[in-house]
């Protein structure tokens, strides 16, 4: 691996080839993940001219930002840079940008006045397609005095109102794709249809129950799932060999896991791993609470 200027954002970092694609990896566009840049398109962006590059450069970045931090997969090449500038995501006006910066909170919080830090905000103003700090700043403070936002140093926390403008502007945070495995036992089914899947969905997962009452094999379409998935969560309780086959497919495809297993059956699960340690649990509700202590982390 080595290293490269962002031209967007202006970063030196890692860069990682895959295929015909350069990975830029923690710039400020994508600062917890990459984005991918074709790489005979690299010469292209920067010969642009000035001009174009103060003009475009700050909303490219903001458009990466927005799309990697929603955890979509990202992949320019020249031939995009039309196509980012008439996109409908790009906003064209500070109530816009206002807005972006309320959604930004709105994903990463689960209610009003918790706490979220912004580093360096030169860093940062792509959260706005801002093409310098000054608007940023600008906008930050606008949402202050609209009393949306709370701010102390770098610790930013939406308001009870703030929170309703969020949640009006901006509508529910998109649900991230999640696979569910759990035995074929009425109990534990009932149990997790009633209780558990219920706390998933309120941390802003859609999860896909997998329905293969006969636990032969998992088919095509179902490793597909797996592999797109933001989460992977399974009940080990009773012997289904499946869950640990799927569970086993989840880790190499780097897809976070979070087990459990009913007490009564700890002593009878065929494999213990410290990857796929299980949450012990008892009742439905002690899975629901454990489960939410587990998915705030």
């Amino acid at each position: 691996m080595h290293s490269k200027r962002c031209l967007f954002c202006d970063k030196i970092v890692p860069v990682r080839p895959k295929g015909d694609y350069d990975s830029f990896i923690g710039c400020c566009c994508a600062p917890d993940g990459s984005y991918g840049l074709r790489r005979d398109s690299y010469d292209y962006y920067n010969s642009l001219s000035y001009q174009i590059k103060r003009q475009m450069f700050p909303i490219i970045s903001g458009y990466i930002r927005e799309l990697t931090d929603n955890e979509e997969t990202v992949a320019l090449s020249a031939d995009d840079l039309e196509a980012i500038r008439t996109s409908p995501r790009i906003p064209g006006s500070v109530e816009q940008k206002e807005n972006k910066l309320l959604n930004y909170f709105h994903r990463r919080t689960s209610g009003p006045n918790e706490p979220v830090v912004i580093g360096q905000l030169a860093d940062n103003r792509n959260l706005t397609y801002s093409p310098n700090i000054q608007e940023f700043v600008y906008i930050i403070e606008k949402l202050r005095d609209e009393k949306l936002i709370d701010r102390i140093g770098s610790t930013f926390k939406l308001t009870e109102r703030g929170w309703a403008a969020a949640k009006e502007r901006t509508g529910e945070k998109r649900s991230k794709p999640c696979f569910v495995m759990i035995p074929e036992l009425d109990e534990i089914r009932q149990a997790w249809s009633e209780k558990i899947i219920p706390v998933i969905e309120r941390f802003g997962y859609a999860p896909r129950l997998h329905e293969n009452t006969r636990w032969n094999k998992l088919d095509d379409a179902a490793i597909r799932s797996i592999s797109e998935s933001k989460l992977f969560v399974a009940d080990l309780s009773g012997h289904c060999p499946e869950i640990y086959f799927a569970g086993g497919l989840a880790l190499g495809m780097d897809v976070p896991i979070i087990c459990s297993v009913k007490r009564e059956f700890t002593d009878a699960m065929p494999i213990q791993s410290m990857q796929m340690r299980p949450i012990g649990w008892e009742s439905a509700d002690e899975l629901a609470e454990l489960l939410q202590q587990r998915l705030r982390v």
